[in-house]
């Protein structure tokens, strides 16, 4: 029987990192394949705004979640915001996605978070499945402003 942990993913985690999120570039931008970047997993692992998690079966990191800790102004509590998810497709469908957000819920209620809130792609149907099922659609409507694209005009 295989054993599932979700913990705290810290500086030495990088090597194992750095491979998902090359695989989760890939899978969202659906050209070749990135070549993992030990450095860039460094650095996200070593953010002093981001934090991230990951999931370990039987020992193998097989996906990871990005958070952040904010301030929720309407409240004068504070908010979790799930930046990114990923789980590798060879350990899709287990129920490992539900486990990093079951982690990030009660790491809010220790935290005091009034929520947990997201965006997704509206292009990923599984995913939006099982949001779906475990939580309430948002209020508001996602938008991106290229930097480059600002800078340019």
């Amino acid at each position: 029987m295989s054993t599932l942990s979700i913990r705290t993913l810290g500086p030495d985690d990088a090597p194992a990192l750095a491979p998902l999120i090359a695989d989760y570039a890939q899978a969202l931008k659906r050209g070749a394949p990135r070549r993992p970047d030990q450095y860039y997993a460094e650095r996200i692992l070593g953010d002093r705004t981001a934090e991230v998690i990951g999931a370990e079966r039987d020992g193998a990191l097989v996906g990871f979640a990005i958070f952040f800790d904010l301030p929720e102004i309407i409240t004068g509590l504070r908010a979790g915001q799930l930046d990114e998810i990923y789980v590798h497709p060879s350990a899709r469908n287990q129920g490992i996605a539900r486990r990093m957000i079951e982690a990030l819920v009660g790491e809010g209620q220790s935290r005091g978070w009034s929520q947990l809130r997201w965006i997704v792609p509206s292009r990923n149907a599984p995913a939006m499945a099982l949001y779906d099922r475990i939580a309430e659609p948002a209020d508001w409507k996602g938008y991106t402003l290229a930097i480059d694209r600002v800078m340019a005009e």
